[in-house]
């Protein structure tokens, strides 16, 4: 499976065909709303969300509700288009209108300078538009698609938030998939931990107040999956490195983490490796779930266990100092319209990377011509994997 997206913030509308998907899986424009909305939700979001109520158009590869095989085009129309279409119109303008919300004061910890210098735009407003988290409602949207797929096959995927501008959630143990999704979607911080949910609001705001941003940590789990998706023979075949890279990929995402994550180097062997038992009904399995469900860059079995810690959004109402690009003197940073954090809403867009990554891993394994032909391969995989 194969995708682009393409589209600017404040365009027309954002984009994506996704190739390799098989014939005759179900799929409907609700199945990807619904995940757009999760992605519009969360305390601490700006005033973009009232504007934008995200809807997606499947203009193709899709009929009677199910997947042709053929490419699949989703569309999502930027509302707010109508009060930009001077300032991101395709047709030529006068040097006037060209300056009209021109750029030329670059945020500190956005793409905007160095987009600018690598592509010879004297309008930082050419970077940000493209460079803008406003890309991540297609990878939603993708994601979508991909948690449909493993819906089908029996996987499973949640999300929440484990961390908020400092703030520790307290995660229960013996916690399945299933019920941090039901906890998570009950919180609008998306914590499965009540207890906090009020002492971060109140951190939300308080940082709105002083024109700042906070940023976090949020988790995904992934049940269900197969023993052996990945490889560890070359270098880019390993799964968890695919995950990795999906989810730094995602604007503000600076680090990502595997069950015990950066804790195994404060812990002996003995107290990380997680020990391998034998049922009749289920096969291997193991006791502990230390390494987030990968062995060697390959799945083996257990939940897969990933975090990702997302940077304060680098827009702040109450701007940094940079550098004005046509005089050369200090200035404030400009300001675009922002949230004081999206921490709970990139819970959701993580959520959705990791599923499109799995996915895609499942269609790299098994016969995918048509859905009939995935499901049966997997169920007899999974039959092989309990009398191995």
């Amino acid at each position: 499976m194969r995708y682009l997206t393409a589209g600017e913030s404040h365009g027309p509308e954002l984009t994506t065909i996704i190739e390799g998907l098989p014939a005759g899986m179900p799929l409907s424009a609700e199945d990807i709303n619904k995940e757009l909305r999760r992605r519009q939700t969360g305390y601490g979001r700006g005033g973009r969300m009232l504007i934008e109520k995200d809807q997606v158009r499947i203009t193709s590869g899709v009929r009677h509700g199910k997947t042709l095989g053929s490419p699949v085009t989703l569309v999502v129309e930027n509302k707010d288009w109508k009060n930009w279409t001077k300032v991101m119109g395709i047709e030529e303008v006068t040097e006037k209108e060209a300056k009209m919300r021109r750029v030329a004061r670059p945020r500190p910890g956005h793409a905007d300078l160095v987009g600018g210098m690598k592509y010879h735009h004297s309008d930082l407003r050419n970077v940000l538009e493209r460079s803008s988290a406003r890309e991540t409602t297609m990878r939603v949207a993708i994601g979508a698609v991909a948690k449909k797929l493993l819906q089908e096959l029996g996987i499973e995927v949640a999300g929440h938030v484990t961390k908020l501008g400092g703030i520790q959630a307290n995660i229960p143990e013996g916690l399945t998939v299933s019920q941090v999704r039901e906890l998570s979607e009950a919180s609008d911080i998306r914590v499965v931990d009540p207890e906090v949910e009020q002492d971060i609001r109140d951190l939300i705001d308080q940082t709105k107040k002083n024109g700042d941003t906070i940023g976090g940590t949020v988790e995904v789990l992934v049940g269900g999956v197969p023993a052996g998706l990945g490889s560890y023979v070359q270098w880019d075949t390993k799964l968890d490195a695919k995950i990795a890279q999906a989810v730094v990929s995602i604007n503000a995402f600076k680090g990502v983490e595997f069950g015990l994550g950066f804790e195994m180097a404060n812990r002996p062997g003995s107290q990380v490796m997680d020990e391998i038992l034998w049922e009749k009904e289920k096969g291997y399995t193991r006791r502990s779930n230390n390494l987030g469900g990968f062995e060697g860059g390959m799945t083996n079995g257990e939940v897969i266990i990933v975090r990702g810690v997302m940077k304060p959004i680098p827009t702040l109402y109450k701007p940094l100092q940079s550098v004005d690009m046509d005089t050369k003197e200090p200035y404030k940073a400009s300001v675009e319209r922002s949230d004081s954090t999206a921490v709970p809403a990139a819970s959701v867009v993580c959520e959705s990377v990791v599923a499109t990554t799995i996915a895609n891993e499942i269609l790299e394994k098994f016969g995918h011509d048509s859905f009939e032909e995935l499901v049966e391969q997997v169920a007899d995989y999974r039959t092989y994997l309990t009398q191995y």
